[in-house]
């Protein structure tokens, strides 16, 4: 409303610091004034200030608040832009808006569109989690019968299907549970890259000077990549997936 009447500016100078305040000057924080201010007045707006200003607020054109927070005890912070800047940013969002809009092919309510596709990217992503975690305890179940002996440890060296790399480190946290003793060394191809990951159960870190990070690093190599991690559990990922039963098979032989 203030820019619309086109406000001209009111400029006092050398004005005593006493009467500034009595006219209402807004002074600033931390700031430092002297005997002899200079005051700016725009309608009922006045301020010391002694910065450079329009000659009408008409000239600001469109104004448009871009953000809004609290930055102390109190204290809020307003951040805008105005003229020309404003006028691309309002743009460029219109832009982005019609974008959404032509997607959703041109929906009366694109707020309430946009709503039900969160909701029902929300229960599929549920509804996928619930199969990832089925999925995975019935392989636990197989791979429990595909246990061998070596050296008194029980080890499963397989590859996998596996959609990530957080399927092999869930799986074998869960065999975890199920098995002591153990070596599990699995190898997936996921969106054709190679993925590894080896857990060694902790007492076999001490009494057969084992280590998954030193493993992986030794490994990775087969798959062209690199990786690391714990003496316990470690992860590697690389850019050739046919590697990865030689290097399932490496580990092997260095824990015959």
């Amino acid at each position: 409303r203030m820019i619309r009447s086109n406000i001209a500016i009111e400029e006092f100078r050398e004005l005593a610091i006493d009467n500034a305040q009595e006219m209402g000057a807004i002074a600033l924080f931390g700031e430092k004034y002297g005997e002899k201010v200079r005051v700016i007045k725009f309608g009922d707006s006045v301020e010391l200030c002694g910065g450079t200003h329009i000659k009408a607020t008409g000239q600001i054109g469109l104004f448009k608040i871009i953000s809004e927070g609290s930055i102390a005890s109190g204290i809020r912070r307003i951040e805008a832009i105005a003229g020309l800047n404003a006028e691309n940013y309002v743009k460029e969002k219109l832009g982005i808006l019609q974008e959404i809009i032509e997607v959703n092919r041109n929906p009366k309510d694109i707020g309430k569109t946009i709503k039900d596709l969160i909701k029902e990217n929300s229960n599929l992503k549920k509804e996928l989690e619930a199969g990832t975690r089925e999925k995975l305890k019935e392989l636990k179940k197989s791979l429990i019968g595909q246990v061998i002996k070596m050296n008194g440890i029980n080890v499963i060296a397989v590859k996998i299907d596996a959609k990530s790399a957080e399927e092999l480190k869930e799986l074998s946290f869960q065999l975890k549970q199920e098995i002591d003793n153990h070596v599990f060394v699995f190898g997936a191809e996921i969106n054709g890259k190679a993925s590894l990951s080896i857990m060694i159960s902790e007492n076999l870190i001490n009494e057969k000077e084992l280590d998954a990070g030193k493993l992986i690093r030794e490994v990775a190599s087969e798959i062209k990549g690199g990786g690391g991690g714990q003496p316990f559990f470690a992860t590697a990922g690389g850019s050739y997936p046919e590697g990865i039963q030689a290097a399932i098979d490496k580990v092997l032989k260095q824990i015959q």
